[in-house]
């Protein structure tokens, strides 16, 4: 039998809270986990990078709060929001020779979002090229730059651009 060690599991495991959809979601856990990948924290929201990136620089611009719509979003929530997007947009145009950008959203299950319960933002860097036949034919991605990397790079954009502004 294999075993896959996860050591930082043991104080989500052993906490002394309720189960709730919030202590179990990967969003409303990110900013806390020892190995956070949030490379930059707003008033009612942060950004974070993408633990499954389609490309290098795939940014998720998500809400503290637990909520599933846009409808949900208090007014101050969908403006820190949609600021941390056009900043985050600025941080990857920074920090990578982009030749463009999707940015979208995916409300439920059916539209394609694989975390339904919380909102999120996706900003995903594009490059001519930057799929080939190993998403294809091996149902493999290759990034040519890992997260710790990416995040090293993004999160020093992040600090400069928000003393900008």
């Amino acid at each position: 039998m294999d075993h896959l060690w996860s050591p930082w599991r043991l104080d989500y495991v052993t906490a002394d809270t309720p189960d709730t959809p919030e202590r179990r979601c990967v969003f409303c856990l990110a900013p806390t986990t020892r190995e956070s990948l949030v490379v930059h924290e707003g008033a009612t929201a942060y950004v974070v990078l993408n633990r499954y990136p389609y490309n290098n620089g795939h940014l998720l611009v998500v809400p503290r709060r637990h909520v599933a719509t846009l409808v949900d979003l208090s007014a101050e929530e969908l403006q820190d929001i949609a600021a941390l997007t056009q900043r985050s947009e600025a941080a990857l145009r920074d920090a990578y020779p982009l030749q463009g950008l999707n940015v979208g959203i995916n409300l439920g299950k059916v539209a394609g979002a694989g975390i339904h319960e919380h909102l999120h933002v996706h900003l995903v860097p594009r490059w001519a090229g930057d799929t080939n036949f190993m998403a294809v034919v091996g149902d493999t991605r290759v990034l040519p730059e890992d997260l710790p990397s990416t995040a090293a790079r993004l999160a020093p954009v992040f600090r400069r651009l928000a003393h900008t502004s």
